[in-house]
């Protein structure tokens, strides 16, 4: 008797969900008191533009106290690779001389963040750096001021330092930012200030910080009341003062003044 087998066919279905790009790469943000779009985009170094596309926001110009806004942190295709790196562009950069530092062609820097014109970058814009890059070439030092009122910040020995010309007028230890969340180096200028600001983040909210001045997008000096540990790092990226030096940088310095960030 021939023996006849039977093939049972299982069949599996599979069910993708298709979640949005920035799920994968994204914090949420809750609106406090005074603030808007802007604002909040300078915090987490986003454009307001990719606010309203995260959050399918109708206009622009209208949240809420307590709304929860989903903050878009970075290229969700290739979340916290460690074959990737962001550079943010400064001024005087382009695409051309940003791909020389790390070793690629302008080409496959293009390529890699969807850049159709390589001739338009913009200042802060965050740009990914494929794997295979080198390491940036360090750049030679600028020189020190030879006149006007300017503003010295050395990170390695949590320092800020006030200069008039080569002068120091004024010197206090600071705490900048952790190593997850670094304060930005190179040359910038005051560009607003506040005699009180509220600032918040991913798992912090800070009432009517005193003395603030914003020098890079949402990094600013400012005074401290919520930690006296000076000399260390500490900050989610800012240069955080004790308040009465803070009053004093602030009654000091005025919009346009230069900064210098340096390790």
């Amino acid at each position: 008797m021939r023996k006849i087998l039977t093939l049972g066919l299982a069949i599996v279905l599979t069910l993708t969900v298709v979640t949005p790009a920035f799920a994968q790469s994204s914090t949420v943000h809750v609106v406090q008191p005074g603030e808007n779009l802007f604002r909040i985009g300078l915090r987490y170094g986003v454009t307001v533009d990719a606010l309203v596309r995260a959050n399918a926001l109708g206009n622009a110009n209208y949240v809420w106290v307590g709304q929860r806004l989903i903050i878009p942190l970075g290229n969700a295709s290739d979340p916290g690779s460690p074959s990737s790196r962001i550079h943010v562009v400064r001024r005087g950069e382009n695409l051309y001389r940003i791909a020389l530092k790390y070793g690629l062609s302008y080409h496959t820097l293009a390529a890699a963040n969807g850049i159709v014109n390589p001739n338009h970058v913009y200042v802060g814009q965050r740009l990914r750096i494929p794997g295979g890059g080198s390491s940036p070439a360090p750049e030679p030092p600028s020189p020190s001021p030879t006149g006007g009122r300017w503003i010295d910040i050395d990170l390695s020995a949590q320092r800020l330092t006030a200069y008039v010309g080569g002068t120091a007028v004024n010197s206090t230890t600071v705490s900048t930012g952790l190593p997850s969340t670094p304060t930005p180096t190179g040359d910038y200028r005051i560009y607003v200030k506040y005699t009180a600001d509220s600032m918040s983040g991913p798992g912090y909210y800070l009432p009517n910080v005193p003395y603030v001045m914003y020098f890079y997008r949402g990094y600013s000096i400012h005074g401290t009341y919520w930690h006296s540990n000076f000399g260390r790092p500490m900050s989610h990226g800012c240069v955080n003062l004790p308040t009465p030096e803070a009053r004093w940088l602030f009654n000091w310095a005025s919009v346009g003044t230069l900064v210098r960030i340096h390790y």
